[in-house]
Order: structure tokens, then sequence, then C-alpha cells
């Protein structure tokens, strides 16, 4: 046996660990993510560069700067957290309107017949053109943009719902029919488990469409929040700080987000590996 050959086979397998072992990191999700802002930064740093004004576009370190400054004074995390209790108390309304309204459609034809056409003649609409209306009605304050980012919210809650109930597999419903499995037991052990992912699909959906909506309702009917926030910080040309709660507003929608795929990952792992998941 040749004993010199075995340290360098030791070294080659050591070198095609460590190899293996970046070639990991590098496919690791939390890497890409980073890469990609990377790139982003280098890109807004450019533009800053090629703009030459830094009132229309500060640069990435003066929003950072603005940043830090905001969170150290309180300002950044109270009107962040104010848009995000609305967006909470919001979603919850649209969800405990829209899933039994959904569920009662998928399931009856007749339902569906009376109610789809002011759903969808009232679906097009977008929430923003009811603030004229809403302020109005509720003036300014916290009800207003509750009641955008619930309109904006519901429908896509109750289209998916419907669709959930619809994609149920009939010979489930057949076959509890013929166990003779009654209506409140074939809800909630059939058509709930099954519309159920497509239920959280809404719910991912409605948050990002009620989460872009509240920043325009908060930028007319609100004295608070980061819509509000935004537009202050833009009659006082402090641009930084405009780019710096936007930032926010991408940051919280980005970890709310994760939120609800971990939360749907929890609720419904049967779906997992599907284009649900």
């Amino acid at each position: 046996m040749n004993f010199a050959k075995a340290p360098r086979a030791a070294a080659a397998r050591r070198a095609g660990s460590g190899q293996a072992g970046v070639r990991r990191v590098l496919r690791q999700r939390w890497f890409v993510a980073v890469r990609t802002f990377a790139v982003f930064v280098a890109l807004w740093h450019a533009l800053f560069l090629w703009n030459a004004n830094p009132l229309q576009l500060p640069s990435p370190a003066s929003v950072l700067s603005a940043l830090r400054d905001l969170a150290a004074s309180g300002e950044l995390l109270e009107h962040a957290g104010i848009s995000a209790t609305r967006l909470l108390v919001a979603l919850a309304i649209a969800i405990v309107l829209a899933v039994p309204l959904g569920f009662w459609m998928g399931a009856s034809r007749t339902a569906e017949a009376y109610i789809d056409p002011m759903v969808e003649l009232l679906r097009p609409i977008s929430g923003i053109a009811w603030l004229p209306l809403a302020l109005f009605i509720f003036g300014i304050g916290d009800t207003l943009p509750v009641f955008i980012m619930v309109y904006v919210g519901f429908f896509p809650i109750l289209i998916n719902t419907m669709a959930g109930v619809r994609q149920t597999d009939r010979k489930l419903v057949a076959a509890a029919h013929t166990m003779g499995v009654g209506r409140t037991a074939l809800l909630l052990h059939v058509l709930v488990p099954a519309a159920l992912p497509m239920v959280m699909v809404g719910v991912r959906l409605a948050f990002a469409a009620s989460w872009a909506a509240i920043v325009a309702a908060e930028l007319i009917g609100s004295p608070s929040g980061l819509g509000f926030a935004i537009e202050w910080n833009r009659q006082m040309l402090m641009t930084p700080n405009v780019f710096a709660f936007i930032a926010v507003i991408g940051l919280v929608g980005y970890l709310c987000d994760l939120a609800l795929r971990a939360l749907q990952r929890r609720l419904t792992p049967w779906s997992e590996g599907t284009e649900l998941a």
C-alpha cells in the first residue's frame, strides 16, 4: 500500500467537502435574498450618482441614516405599529365576513346566483375610488383606512374560498353522504380541510392588496401611520425619511407574508409539494 497517497486523498476529501459546503451556502434561500438585495442597492447607488440630486433620489447611506434616526426617536415604530394594527383589524373583519359567505356561495348555486352579480359589480372598483365618499362618511381617523382595507381584502378571500369549496373532491362528499354524515360534520371534516389551502392563498392575496391600499388611505384620511408619515415628510422635503418609511412598508409586508406562509404550512401540511404550498 502506498502510504504517501493517504494524506493527499484525505486533503482532497476535505477540499471536496469544503467546496460542497460552499455550494450549499450559495444555494441557501437567505444567501440568494442577500445577494439580490446587494445588487438592488448597487443599482440604487448608481442611479443616485447619475441623478446627482439628493432631493429627488437620496443615497442608500442617507436612507439608512434616516432609518436609524427614526428608529432611535421612536417615530418609526409608532407609525409602523399603528398601520400594522389597522391591517390586522381589517384582515380579521374581512376574514369573518368573506369566509362564511364564500363557503355558502361555494356550496349553494342558489346563493351564488343571488350574490355573485353584486360581488362582480363591486369587485372591479378600486378601494381608492371610495376614498372621497369614505372621507365624507367616516372623517379623518382610524375608521377610514380600516374600511378601505376591509373592502380591498374582502374579495380575494371570498373568491378563493368559493374556489376551494368548488374544487372539493365530489367523491369525498358522496362518500360522506353515503355514511350518513350530517351537514355540520360534512362542513367541518370535508369542506373546510379541502378548501383551507385556497382560503390561505386568498388571505395572503388580501394582505398584499390591503397593505398596498393602506398607504393611499392614510395619505388622505389619517393623522398617523406610515402613509401619513410619507406625506408629511414629503411636504417637509425630507426625502431620506420618505424613502425610509417606504422601505419599512416593504420590510413589514415581506415579514408578514413570511409569517402567513409559515401559518399556511402549519395549517395545511397536506398541501406541501403542490402549487398551493
